[in-house]
């Protein structure tokens, strides 16, 4: 927080001019303040923001270990973070340090403000984003505390969930840091319990699931039982497309995801190919902008909810979430995206979080060390992942089954392979088994049919091969390909121009499944390309599909 405060403390907390205020003054309402006033808690949803007119507010931010100062704003200064924007419970105490009067803007005023002023709206975002990043920064500090063991499979899917969600936390490794053990047993813990979740500061969450972490966090909006206008699975590139566009231009919506904003793009540790980012973007920065945009315009999204069950025979459709809850709306754009092929391999599941990985991230990056990589696929999401992980000069062995990359991975990422020395391409190349005392140790691979197994002492392999897509919870609903993918448009259209028990006298319309406002989007359609701006386009396209059904 200190080295952000350094740098772009100007960006962090700008102030706002006299003109910027007045037109302000038409959301808000005028507060008279006194000293030691509580204007808002940590944990608080639906906060407002202020803007201190005269006298002044203290910022900090409660831990375990007390208050950590973070500022002191006066006139002209205002408060908040992404969570104001969004609603959701926030992370400091707003209090009043000197009596005054302080301008106090709802969170649906807000959000107007955002989309209708765009100088106030590019102060504020600026500002919401860098005190986010500085909160994560901030990680010894603070009332999120996350008690584990990096070689533990359920500490990484934690530590997994809460970054790439950008919820700032505090994880205390027990094999790193001799006071963890002190710390577990002043909560009556003990090694037996962990991973543990320290739950603002009160609520411990023995190896909890991610929506257990969502719900004591208050990482998600209340849903309200309303139909919406679009109901989107899945905030991947196309979902989060879908989002963007379907709430800038008014409509309700709400976005379903099982993990974190950004799907399988989302863990992809550079994209160099993306249209306006020619130094490349990560796929955590891209999904963090993307949702950003999409809780501007006032899209909902609720991560660490699973579609269980589309019903899709009346309308409005109803989506049955893993969470108990069942949402309705007029249409739905499927955008769950697809999850990498697992190996054929009898004990793969023991290594999963302790050796074996599917995304390749900083978080991973960190568990490897110095120690040499294997990494599988001839995608582009393999090839990112193995010049990610050699930066640093690690060995890292790429596999492949065919005979190259050339049909499956774009130009550029094969030159970068090519001319990077410690990554070692190998061809018609499959692993065969693996092998380790509780993480893994060594992987066994064959090179050609007729090839002599060779054994390895690597203890890190990540698997990025091939795309199952998630379509279990749409089967009886939707028309699927052999493979599982969603067919639509084009595709389901026979000799008369609409598929065999087709309700309406046109045709499907592009990206529409076999039920009419259903449509689908990104990797889970069938025929689609696999790539990010593809996918955004998908989504962006089918807002305006919608539009036609709304008003049919």
């Amino acid at each position: 927080m200190a080295d952000l405060l350094e740098s772009r403390r100007e960006q962090m907390f700008p102030k706002l001019s006299a003109p910027q205020i007045a037109r302000l003054s038409a959301h808000g309402r005028r507060t008279r303040t006194i000293a030691g006033q509580v204007l808002s808690e940590a944990g608080q949803a639906h906060r407002d923001l202020f803007v201190v007119l005269s006298g002044s507010l203290e910022i900090v931010r409660p831990g375990l270990d007390g208050e950590q100062r973070i500022t002191i704003e006066v006139a002209g200064d205002f408060t908040g973070e992404m969570s104001t924007l969004r609603g959701l419970g926030g992370f400091t105490d707003v209090r009043v340090r000197e009596a005054g009067e302080v301008l106090a803007i709802s969170e649906s005023e807000l959000r107007t403000v955002v989309q209708t002023d765009p100088e106030i709206m590019e102060i504020f975002m600026r500002a919401f984003i860098l005190r986010r990043m500085g909160l994560i920064a901030a990680d010894q500090v603070g009332d999120v505390i996350l008690v584990g063991s990096m070689h533990s499979s359920a500490t990484l899917r934690l530590v997994q969930f809460l970054t790439r969600n950008t919820y700032p936390f505090a994880l205390r490794d027990v094999e790193l840091d001799a006071d963890a053990q002190t710390f577990l047993a002043s909560f009556g813990l003990s090694a037996a319990d962990l991973p543990v979740v320290l739950c603002r500061g009160q609520v411990v969450l023995r190896n909890p699931s991610n929506s257990e972490v969502a719900a004591c966090l208050g990482m998600n909006p209340q849903f309200e039982d309303r139909i919406r206008d679009v109901v989107v699975i899945g905030a991947g590139p196309a979902g989060l497309a879908a989002a963007v566009y379907a709430a800038s231009e008014g409509l309700d919506v709400l976005v379903i995801e099982t993990v974190a904003p950004g799907g399988q793009a989302g863990s992809s540790s550079r994209i160099e190919n993306y249209l306006g980012f020619p130094t490349g973007i990560s796929g955590l920065a891209l999904a963090g902008r993307a949702l950003v945009q999409a809780q501007k315009f006032g899209a909902e999204v609720a991560v660490a909810a699973s579609a269980l069950h589309l019903h899709c025979d009346g309308q409005p459709f109803r989506v049955d979430l893993s969470d108990g809850h069942v949402v309705r709306s007029r249409t739905v754009i499927i955008a769950s995206g697809v999850e990498y092929r697992k190996l054929a391999i009898s004990n793969l599941m023991d290594y999963i979080g302790v050796g074996v990985y599917y995304a390749a991230t900083a978080i991973e990056e960190k568990l490897c060390g110095d120690d040499e990589v294997v990494v599988v696929g001839g995608g582009n999401s393999a090839g990112q992942a193995a010049v990610f992980l050699a930066r640093n000069g690690r060995n890292v062995q790429l596999l492949v089954r065919s005979g190259g990359l050339a049909e499956s991975m774009s130009r550029y990422l094969i030159r970068r392979i090519e001319e990077t020395p410690n990554i070692t391409l190998r061809v018609n190349t499959e692993i065969t088994a693996l092998a380790g005392d509780g993480k893994l140790e060594t992987v066994t691979w064959r090179t050609g049919p007729e090839g002599k197994p060779e054994t390895h002492a690597i203890g890190h392999l990540f698997l990025m091969t091939g795309a199952l897509p998630n379509t279990a919870w749409l089967k009886g609903c939707v028309a699927l390909d052999d493979k599982g993918f969603v067919r639509t448009g084009p595709d389901l259209h026979s000799e008369s121009g609409a598929p065999d028990g087709w309700p309406l006298a046109r045709p499907p319309l592009h990206l529409e499944t076999t039920v009419p406002g259903i449509f689908a989007v990104g990797d889970v359609r069938c025929g689609s390309a696999k790539r990010v701006a593809a996918a955004v386009g998908e989504g962006s396209v089918c807002v305006q599909l919608i539009h036609r059904i709304l008003t049919e």
